[in-house]
């Protein structure tokens, strides 16, 4: 990260917390300063050594370095976690939205997926409920991202031993659309009006409305030029993985803690951080609100009763993302203008390629 972030991560979590702040021993001497106490973790997380390692050129031990990890990742989670972590504003999905149009997606928001992190130090009586088909236990990271590689809802400590299908129902990244919170998202394709924004998912999710899979075996050219403009859209948040793993190395090692609640603060520091880096260095171009100008109930655009939604709406809001038939409507209409757009062109199953 630039210098500038980095001394902005340094103000901010020392003026949370003063476990930060430099400080005299008994004796009167000076203890570590702010820079220092924050650059361990930061080199913990982007390397992923163990604690001892860093005794050598940090002069610190191992203890001290584990607590400062543990403060720092909990600290940089409040300080940061309300702005890096949350979904898309309306104003932030109008730009995606865009995004998504000129890629061949109408009412397309993001691309979802998970990643498993290795638990090497897991309880023995637990290794059952986290081992995968790997063979190893592990802790799953429900992630939802964009082309700009900005990582918009993160859903940790999940078991191991879970799939896509059981992932997506414990997750939740549709709660605010049950709810009536999310952000209205109405598109027109292939002369159908749909209302509902859509993630693209691989082809093991379950037939819902809010996600558009791809097509295991594509038979006709249709279905071949749908699934190759998919599959390359969807690789969004794939590459959202690889990047995230390869700054923060912490997370591409298994961990070596025990603490559960400690590896989900890690796992959050990591995706807040990689969020920052990303806003720093893309310089997403998006209104320019300053946070005290937000807008209050009116973005997003949120259903106005003050009572909390019945157990009757919240049903028929359920029923609604998972509606089957919509989703089979949908990702016909999507194939549909995908050959619109690219199929009946030059390339490997237009018709002037066709024989």
């Amino acid at each position: 990260m630039r210098r500038e972030l980095f001394l902005r991560i340094v103000d901010e979590v020392t003026a949370k917390n003063s476990l930060f702040k430099q400080r005299r021993n008994a004796i009167g001497q000076l203890g570590f300063s702010a820079l220092h106490k924050c650059t361990v973790p930061l080199n913990m997380l982007a390397y992923g050594g163990p604690a001892d390692e860093l005794d050598a050129h940090l002069k610190m031990g191992e203890s001290t370095v584990l607590e400062t990890l543990k403060e720092f990742v909990m600290t940089v989670s409040k300080v940061f976690g309300k702005e890096y972590l949350r979904p898309p504003r309306s104003e932030e999905i109008e730009h995606i939205l865009s995004i998504n149009l000129a890629r061949g997606f109408p009412g397309m928001i993001d691309s979802i997926d998970y990643m498993h992190w290795e638990w090497s130090n897991g309880p023995t009586g637990w290794q059952g409920m986290y081992r995968w088909h790997k063979g190893k236990p592990t802790l799953i990271l429900e992630a939802v991202a964009t082309q700009d590689l900005r990582i918009w809802h993160a859903y940790f400590s999940l078991l191991g031993s879970h799939n896509d299908i059981n992932v997506l129902h414990r997750s939740n990244v549709f709660d605010d659309w049950a709810n009536g919170r999310a952000p209205s998202v109405e598109f027109h394709v292939n002369d159908n009006i749909y209302s509902l924004g859509y993630y693209l998912a691989d082809g093991i999710y379950p037939d819902w409305a809010t996600v558009v899979k791809s097509i295991p075996l594509p038979v006709s050219n249709k279905q071949k030029v749908f699934l190759e403009q998919q599959e390359s859209c969807r690789k969004d948040v794939e590459r959202a993985f690889g990047v995230l793993q390869a700054k923060w190395k912490i997370l591409h090692q298994p961990a070596r803690l025990w603490n559960q609640q400690v590896l989900n603060s890690i796992m959050r520091a990591c995706v807040i951080l990689h969020n920052m880096v990303v806003e720093d260095e893309r310089r997403v171009q998006l209104p320019n609100v300053h946070p005290s100008e937000w807008p209050g109930v009116a973005d997003p655009p949120i259903n106005q009763a003050t009572e909390i939604p019945g157990i009757e709406k919240l049903i028929d809001a359920q029923n609604i993302i998972q509606d089957r038939e919509m989703a089979a409507q949908l990702q016909n209409d999507l194939m549909e203008h995908m050959w619109m757009l690219y199929g009946q062109c030059s390339g490997p199953f237009g018709p002037n390629n066709r024989h």
